[in-house]
C-alpha cells in the first residue's frame, strides 16, 4: 500500500529550506502538510490572562497560512488546515486514511510546544505510525554546536558568540522539488477561519507604521530582495538599527526570521537548557524580587499614559500596530521593571498578545534579561528614560507622531514635559493631569539630562527614518545601558 506522510507545520510556514517538506518527497507517496489552528493559542495567558494571539500577530499568521497555500498549490499540492489540537487532528486523519505510516514536524525547545510533541508521539504509538523529527530552529543546528550538549550552554551570550563563530558551521539549505508528491486520496484542504472565527477583529493598518508588511514567506523574500540587494541597506545597518519612524531604519525581517541570529539562536538553546525556569518569576538566577502588581500602574504603561513621552510613544505604537523598534523594546521593558518594579512577566504576556514578531524563546529571554534575572553578568542594568530618548529621538519627532497631545511642543522638549513652565505648556496647548498624565514616577538620574537638553532642532534628527550616524559612545555596541554607578546611557 502507498503511504502518505503527515508534515505537521507549526513555526516553520515556509517552502524554501523546510526539511520536513523535503524528507517527507524523498520517502513517502502521498505529502499532506498540515497546519492547525490549535485552540490552546486563543485562550488566556498563563499568569495575567491577556489574549496569547493578538489582533496584529492573528491577521499575520492569516497570511502566512494563505501564502504558503499558494506556494504548496503552484508545486502540485496544498496546505490542508483545521482547527483543533494538533495530537486530534492527526489522529482523526490517521483513523480516516487508513495510510498513513509517518508524522513529521520540527521539534520546539518550549513546554507547551513539546507538550503537542508528547501527544503526538502517544497518538502514533498508538496506531503504529512512524515519528520522524528534525531540529531546524536555529542558524547553527542543535548538534554542532563547538560546546557539546546544550547543558554546557554558556550563561553568558558573549561567551556563546564567540565559541559559535570561531568553531561551528552552519548547515547548507535544502531545496524543495518544483513538484512535490500528491496529497493522499480523500484530503479535503479545509477553509482557512477568519479572523472573527478565532474571536478577533481586523485592527486595520495604521498610516503611521514602521512595519506595512504582510505575513508569508512571498513578502519575507521579497523584504529581503529589498534590503540586501535592491537598497544595500544592510550595508549601513548598524549605523541605523536604533532609529524609530519609517520602513528602512532596520531590517524588519523579525516577523519571518529575526535578524540577530546568533540572539535568537541563543534564547532558544537557553530554552532547551533550563526548560519552564524561562517562565519563572525567579528566573534562571532563582532571584527573589519584591515585584509589584499594580495593575493601574500597569494600565498606564500598557496604554501608553505614562506621561513618560518615550515609554509612552513606544506603547502606543505597539498597540497600533502590533511593531516596536528594538531600541523602544529595550527602553519600556527597563522602564516597567526597573522604574516601576512591576512583575516582569507583566510585560513579557502583554508582548506575547501584541508583537506580530512574538518569539516565545527571544520574547521571554529578553524580559528575563531586563529584568536583571536572566543571562545578564551585570547588575543594576537600567536604562535612562529621558537620555534615551534624546539620544534616539533628539528632536522628539516620534514622540509627537504617537502622542499627538505633545505637538505643540518643539524640538527635544517635548521629551520632559513637567519640565517647561506654565506659559509654555500653555502655548503649546497642553494641561498636565488633563490633556497629558503628570509621569507617574521620575528617577533621579533624569534631571541632569533635562538640564542639557538640546535646543531648536538637532542636527541629527534621529526621530525621522532612523539615526542619521550612531553617536560615537554608541558604535559597533548591540545594547546600550544605564548603571547607576558606572555609566550613563
Amino acid at each position: 500500500m502507498a503511504r502518505a506522510a503527515v508534515c505537521l507545520l507549526r513555526c516553520d510556514l515556509r517552502a524554501h529550506d523546510n526539511q520536513v517538506l523535503h524528507w517527507a518527497h524523498n520517502n513517502a507517496d502521498y505529502i499532506i502538510p498540515l497546519y492547525c489552528f490549535d485552540p490552546r493559542h486563543y485562550v488566556g495567558t498563563h499568569c495575567y490572562g491577556f489574549p496569547k494571539t493578538g489582533p496584529h500577530r492573528l491577521r499575520f499568521l492569516l497570511e502566512s497560512v494563505k501564502d504558503l497555500r499558494e506556494t504548496l498549490k503552484k508545486k502540485g499540492s496544498t496546505l490542508v488546515v483545521r482547527k483543533g489540537k494538533p495530537e486530534d487532528v492527526v489522529s482523526d486523519l490517521i483513523t480516516q486514511l487508513g495510510c498513513v505510516g509517518v508524522v513529521a514536524f520540527h521539534e520546539e525547545a518550549t513546554q507547551e510546544e513539546l507538550d503537542v510533541e508528547k501527544g503526538l508521539c502517544q497518538v502514533c504509538g498508538r496506531h503504529g505510525v512512524k515519528v520522524q523529527t528534525f531540529w531546524a530552529a536555529t542558524l547553527y543546528h542543535r548538534d554542532d554546536l563547538p560546546f557539546g550538549p546544550v547543558a554546557r550552554l554558556p550563561d553568558v551570550y558573549t561567551h556563546f558568540r564567540k565559541a559559535v563563530e570561531s568553531e561551528a558551521k552552519v548547515r547548507p539549505t535544502l531545496q524543495l522539488a518544483e513538484q512535490l508528491k500528491p496529497l493522499a486520496p480523500g484530503v479535503e484542504e479545509g477553509c482557512i477561519p477568519t479572523m472573527e472565527d478565532l474571536g478577533q477583529k481586523d485592527p486595520g493598518t495604521d498610516p503611521r507604521t514602521a512595519f506595512p508588511c504582510s505575513g508569508g514567506e512571498t513578502q519575507a523574500l521579497m523584504r529581503l530582495q529589498y534590503y540586501f540587494w535592491d537598497t544595500n541597506l544592510v550595508a549601513s545597518y548598524k549605523e541605523t538599527r536604533n532609529g524609530l519612524i519609517g520602513v528602512d531604519y532596520s531590517t524588519k525581517f523579525a516577523p519571518w526570521v529575526l535578524f540577530e541570529l546568533l540572539w535568537r539562536d541563543y534564547f532558544r538553546f537557553v530554552a532547551l537548557k533550563y526548560g519552564r525556569r524561562i517562565f519563572s518569576v525567579r528566573g534562571l538566577q532563582s532571584k527573589e524580587v519584591p515585584w509589584k502588581k499594580d495593575l493601574q500602574l500597569f494600565d498606564c504603561w500598557k496604554e501608553g499614559k505614562t506621561g513618560v513621552p518615550f515609554v509612552d510613544a513606544n506603547m502606543r505604537e505597539l498597540a497600533a500596530t502590533g511593531f516596536m523598534s528594538n531600541r523602544g523594546r529595550q527602553n519600556v521593558a527597563s522602564f516597567l521593571t526597573k522604574d516601576l518594579g512591576l512583575d516582569w512577566r507583566m510585560g513579557a504576556e502583554w508582548f506575547e498578545h501584541l508583537l506580530v514578531d512574538y518569539d516565545v524563546c527571544s520574547n521571554y529571554g529578553n524580559w528575563l534579561y531586563s529584568a536583571g534575572v536572566g543571562n545578564d553578568p551585570r547588575d543594576n542594568r537600567k536604562f535612562n528614560m529621558i537620555k534615551q530618548g534624546l539620544d534616539y529621538d533628539g528632536n522628539g519627532d516620534y514622540v509627537r507622531l504617537w502622542v499627538p497631545e505633545l505637538r505643540g511642543i518643539e524640538g527635544a522638549a517635548a521629551h520632559t514635559p513637567w519640565a517647561l513652565s506654565s506659559a509654555a505648556l500653555s502655548q503649546a496647548g497642553v494641561t498636565l493631569g488633563e490633556t497629558y498624565p503628570q509621569p507617574v514616577v521620575t528617577a533621579p538620574e533624569w534631571s541632569r539630562h533635562i538640564s542639557q537638553r538640546p535646543q531648536g532642532r538637532s542636527p541629527h534628527p534621529r526621530g525621522r527614518r532612523g539615526p542619521a550616524r550612531t553617536p560615537a559612545q554608541h558604535k559597533d555596541r548591540g545594547i546600550d545601558f544605564y548603571f547607576s554607578r558606572k555609566k550613563d546611557v
